[in-house]
Protein backbone atom coordinates (compact mmCIF):
# COMPACT_ATOMS: atom_id res chain seq x y z
CA UNK A 1 0.00 0.00 0.00
CA UNK A 2 1.27 3.29 -0.69
CA UNK A 3 1.58 5.89 1.76
CA UNK A 4 0.31 9.02 1.07
CA UNK A 5 3.31 11.64 1.14
CA UNK A 6 3.93 15.37 0.04
CA UNK A 7 3.78 14.42 -3.50
CA UNK A 8 0.10 12.56 -3.39
CA UNK A 9 -2.24 14.05 -5.69
CA UNK A 10 -4.86 15.05 -2.30
CA UNK A 11 -1.96 16.73 -0.73
CA UNK A 12 -0.74 19.05 -4.42
CA UNK A 13 -4.79 19.80 -4.37
CA UNK A 14 -4.82 20.82 -0.80
CA UNK A 15 -1.55 23.17 -1.44
CA UNK A 16 -3.34 24.41 -4.59
CA UNK A 17 -6.60 25.80 -2.88
CA UNK A 18 -4.74 26.87 0.20
CA UNK A 19 -2.21 28.89 -1.92
CA UNK A 20 -4.94 30.19 -4.15
CA UNK A 21 -7.58 31.12 -1.19
CA UNK A 22 -4.22 33.33 -0.03
CA UNK A 23 -4.06 35.39 -3.43
CA UNK A 24 -7.89 35.56 -4.26
CA UNK A 25 -10.57 36.90 -2.06
CA UNK A 26 -13.75 34.99 -3.56
CA UNK A 27 -17.25 36.19 -2.58
CA UNK A 28 -20.50 35.66 -3.89
CA UNK A 29 -21.04 37.30 -7.39
CA UNK A 30 -23.38 40.40 -7.59
CA UNK A 31 -25.66 40.61 -10.12
CA UNK A 32 -24.22 43.79 -11.17
CA UNK A 33 -20.90 42.42 -11.83
CA UNK A 34 -21.57 39.48 -13.33
CA UNK A 35 -23.18 40.24 -16.72
CA UNK A 36 -22.36 39.15 -20.12
CA UNK A 37 -19.65 41.32 -20.47
CA UNK A 38 -18.00 40.20 -17.66
CA UNK A 39 -18.38 36.44 -18.62
CA UNK A 40 -16.90 37.84 -22.31
CA UNK A 41 -14.17 39.40 -20.39
CA UNK A 42 -13.12 35.81 -18.80
CA UNK A 43 -14.33 33.23 -21.40
CA UNK A 44 -12.87 33.63 -25.14
CA UNK A 45 -16.77 32.35 -26.40
CA UNK A 46 -18.67 35.02 -28.30
CA UNK A 47 -22.65 34.93 -29.74
CA UNK A 48 -23.66 32.84 -31.01
CA UNK A 49 -21.41 30.29 -28.37
CA UNK A 50 -21.20 32.37 -25.14
CA UNK A 51 -24.24 30.55 -23.68
CA UNK A 52 -24.26 31.45 -20.11
CA UNK A 53 -26.31 34.77 -19.23
CA UNK A 54 -25.09 35.60 -16.22
CA UNK A 55 -22.82 34.42 -13.04
CA UNK A 56 -25.05 33.78 -9.71
CA UNK A 57 -22.18 32.62 -7.17
CA UNK A 58 -18.57 31.90 -7.56
CA UNK A 59 -16.26 30.40 -4.54
CA UNK A 60 -12.59 29.28 -5.44
CA UNK A 61 -13.68 25.53 -6.71
CA UNK A 62 -17.42 26.31 -7.31
CA UNK A 63 -19.20 27.91 -9.83
CA UNK A 64 -23.07 28.92 -10.64
CA UNK A 65 -24.68 30.29 -13.79
CA UNK A 66 -27.82 31.17 -15.63
CA UNK A 67 -29.17 30.62 -18.80
CA UNK A 68 -32.59 31.21 -20.10
CA UNK A 69 -33.00 29.21 -23.94
CA UNK A 70 -34.57 31.59 -25.83
CA UNK A 71 -36.55 29.81 -29.37
CA UNK A 72 -34.62 32.02 -32.12
CA UNK A 73 -31.59 30.49 -31.00
CA UNK A 74 -29.41 28.90 -34.05
CA UNK A 75 -29.23 25.24 -32.26
CA UNK A 76 -33.25 25.07 -31.40
CA UNK A 77 -33.96 25.94 -35.19
CA UNK A 78 -33.68 22.51 -36.53
CA UNK A 79 -33.89 19.98 -33.57
CA UNK A 80 -36.60 19.50 -33.64
CA UNK A 81 -39.97 21.26 -35.72
CA UNK A 82 -42.79 21.73 -34.20
CA UNK A 83 -41.19 19.86 -30.72
CA UNK A 84 -38.16 22.16 -29.60
CA UNK A 85 -35.81 20.97 -27.28
CA UNK A 86 -32.38 22.00 -26.19
CA UNK A 87 -29.71 19.78 -28.20
CA UNK A 88 -27.62 17.44 -25.19
CA UNK A 89 -24.35 18.70 -26.43
CA UNK A 90 -25.22 22.50 -25.82
CA UNK A 91 -26.42 21.55 -22.19
CA UNK A 92 -22.86 20.00 -22.00
CA UNK A 93 -21.41 23.01 -23.69
CA UNK A 94 -23.06 25.12 -21.17
CA UNK A 95 -21.19 23.33 -17.75
CA UNK A 96 -18.00 23.47 -19.73
CA UNK A 97 -17.75 27.13 -20.30
CA UNK A 98 -19.14 27.28 -16.80
CA UNK A 99 -15.87 25.42 -15.76
CA UNK A 100 -13.96 27.60 -17.96
CA UNK A 101 -15.10 30.94 -15.84
CA UNK A 102 -14.39 29.15 -12.54
CA UNK A 103 -10.94 28.56 -14.28
CA UNK A 104 -10.60 31.28 -15.96
CA UNK A 105 -8.55 33.33 -12.59
CA UNK A 106 -6.26 30.40 -12.08
CA UNK A 107 -5.60 30.04 -16.37
CA UNK A 108 -4.95 33.42 -16.23
CA UNK A 109 -2.75 33.94 -13.46
CA UNK A 110 -0.25 30.98 -14.54
CA UNK A 111 0.07 32.74 -17.79
CA UNK A 112 0.92 35.82 -15.53
CA UNK A 113 3.48 34.34 -14.00
CA UNK A 114 5.02 31.87 -16.74
CA UNK A 115 4.84 35.14 -18.81
CA UNK A 116 3.01 33.01 -21.78
CA UNK A 117 0.66 34.21 -24.09
CA UNK A 118 -3.08 34.44 -22.97
CA UNK A 119 -4.36 30.58 -21.91
CA UNK A 120 -7.75 29.02 -21.69
CA UNK A 121 -9.09 25.86 -20.63
CA UNK A 122 -10.22 23.22 -23.01
CA UNK A 123 -12.02 20.36 -22.86
CA UNK A 124 -10.16 17.12 -23.23
CA UNK A 125 -12.59 14.40 -21.72
CA UNK A 126 -16.70 14.42 -20.71
CA UNK A 127 -17.50 11.12 -18.58
CA UNK A 128 -20.92 9.30 -17.55
CA UNK A 129 -22.65 12.13 -19.42
CA UNK A 130 -26.63 11.57 -18.10
CA UNK A 131 -29.76 13.37 -19.36
CA UNK A 132 -32.43 13.20 -17.56
CA UNK A 133 -34.91 16.12 -18.39
CA UNK A 134 -35.80 17.86 -21.39
CA UNK A 135 -34.72 21.50 -21.40
CA UNK A 136 -36.91 23.65 -24.21
CA UNK A 137 -37.15 27.25 -25.33
CA UNK A 138 -38.50 29.43 -22.17
CA UNK A 139 -37.03 27.24 -19.94
CA UNK A 140 -34.45 28.97 -17.67
CA UNK A 141 -31.91 27.03 -16.16
CA UNK A 142 -29.01 26.76 -13.33
CA UNK A 143 -25.95 25.27 -14.66
CA UNK A 144 -23.06 24.07 -11.79
CA UNK A 145 -19.73 23.36 -11.98
CA UNK A 146 -17.32 22.03 -9.20
CA UNK A 147 -13.45 21.77 -9.36
CA UNK A 148 -12.38 18.02 -7.53
CA UNK A 149 -9.42 17.82 -8.52
CA UNK A 150 -6.55 19.33 -10.48
CA UNK A 151 -2.99 17.59 -11.42
CA UNK A 152 -0.11 19.82 -13.13
CA UNK A 153 -2.20 21.54 -16.15
CA UNK A 154 -5.59 19.13 -16.28
CA UNK A 155 -8.95 19.97 -14.09
CA UNK A 156 -11.31 17.58 -13.15
CA UNK A 157 -14.66 18.74 -12.75
CA UNK A 158 -18.62 17.84 -11.95
CA UNK A 159 -20.95 19.65 -13.75
CA UNK A 160 -24.93 19.79 -13.89
CA UNK A 161 -27.91 21.45 -14.78
CA UNK A 162 -30.95 22.29 -13.17
CA UNK A 163 -34.25 22.96 -15.45
CA UNK A 164 -37.62 23.27 -12.63
CA UNK A 165 -35.49 22.28 -9.75
CA UNK A 166 -34.72 18.94 -10.88
CA UNK A 167 -31.21 17.73 -12.68
CA UNK A 168 -31.66 17.82 -16.43
CA UNK A 169 -27.77 16.84 -17.17
CA UNK A 170 -25.10 15.85 -15.15
CA UNK A 171 -21.61 15.13 -16.38
CA UNK A 172 -17.53 14.65 -15.59
CA UNK A 173 -15.44 16.79 -17.62
CA UNK A 174 -11.77 17.43 -17.66
CA UNK A 175 -9.79 20.44 -19.03
CA UNK A 176 -6.64 21.68 -19.40
CA UNK A 177 -4.68 24.43 -20.07
CA UNK A 178 -4.18 25.73 -23.56
CA UNK A 179 -1.88 28.63 -24.65
CA UNK A 180 -3.97 31.24 -27.43
CA UNK A 181 -1.56 32.12 -30.31
CA UNK A 182 -2.73 35.02 -32.42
Amino acid sequence: MKSKGSGSRVDEMRRFRVEWSAKHAFKTASADEMTAEKIERMIPHRSPMRLLDEIVSQTESEIVCRKTFHEDEFFIQGHFPGHPIVPGIIQCECCLQAGAILLAEITSMQSATSMQSATVPVATRMDNVKFKQMVRPGDTVEVHAVLKDRVSNAFFLTGKMIVNGKIATRLDFACSVATLTK
